[in-house]
């Protein structure tokens, strides 16, 4: 068995469903080394540890078996404002219920990723980890956007992330991600970096950065790994013209 100590919240962050707590009257704790997420190669063998089904101090191995893979996450609310999208880590390290939260480790024993969702047979992810077992697909956060985060909430108790200040059709099934909302709310906001680089309702973005986007997710998770202030190109498909547009990326607080 373990112990139980008091402990507060310091801050959490919807977006990558994280949190900071703070333990008191626990002494002794050494933390565990943090590695470097971007330089984690596929192939690359990784250890998960977890409590799945409360089986605490539990050990997995696998390797890594995709970069750069955008989930999707959440969702229990059905309206979509619980959604997080995450630029995971793709392991068949097995990742069953309890793992979430836990480190995923390099062979140097060192963090690269938060252990944060499964994907069932049904093609659900469940970033709480409520599946009934792995099926060999097993995702992780990069521990350096994990990392950035909580120094965010515990400097200031919240995390903020880049945004284009555009709105996105998720219901879009063309290639590319689509600038354009079903409700009232604009789609583009006004004043804000999208706008300022000329980016309309209807547009198309079909490239960051000169790297392809086929859905919205894609761009949302490819954004989201940079930092608000980044500088981002974006190429954008309207009517039968292409055309490239550069912008400094705001900021939203992940709440």
């Amino acid at each position: 068995g373990g112990e139980s100590a008091r402990a507060t919240v310091v801050g959490r962050d919807r977006g990558y469903d994280l949190a900071v707590v703070k333990v008191s009257g626990v002494v002794g704790l050494r933390p565990m080394a943090l590695g470097n997420s971007d330089s984690v190669q596929v192939g690359d063998p990784v250890v998960a540890i977890g409590a799945p089904f409360d089986l605490a101090n539990t050990v997995t191995s696998g390797i890594i078996s995709a970069k750069e893979r955008p989930i999707t996450a959440g969702g229990a609310k059905g309206d979509g404002s619980d959604v997080s999208y995450v630029d995971a880590l793709q392991t068949d390290a097995p990742i069953n219920p309890g793992n979430s939260g836990g480190p995923l480790l390099d062979t140097r024993a060192r963090v690269i990723g938060i252990n944060s969702a499964i994907r069932s047979a049904d093609g659900g992810t469940d970033l709480q980890g409520g599946q009934a077992g792995s099926i060999g697909l097993g995702f992780a956060i990069p521990v350096n956007q994990a990392r950035r985060v909580a120094e965010e909430l515990i400097n200031t108790g919240r995390a903020t992330h880049p945004v284009i200040g555009v709105m996105l059709d998720m219901d879009y099934t063309g290639d590319g991600a689509r600038v354009g909302t079903k409700g009232g709310g604009a789609p583009v906001t006004a004043g804000g970096p999208g706008a300022k680089a000329g980016i309309k309702a209807g547009d198309v973005i079909t490239e960051v950065d000169g790297q392809r986007v086929h859905s919205g997710e894609e761009l949302i998770v490819k954004t989201r790994a940079h930092r608000p202030g980044d500088r981002l190109r974006l190429t954008l498909r309207r009517g039968g013209s292409q055309r490239t547009v550069t912008l400094v990326l705001g900021s939203a607080s992940g709440g």
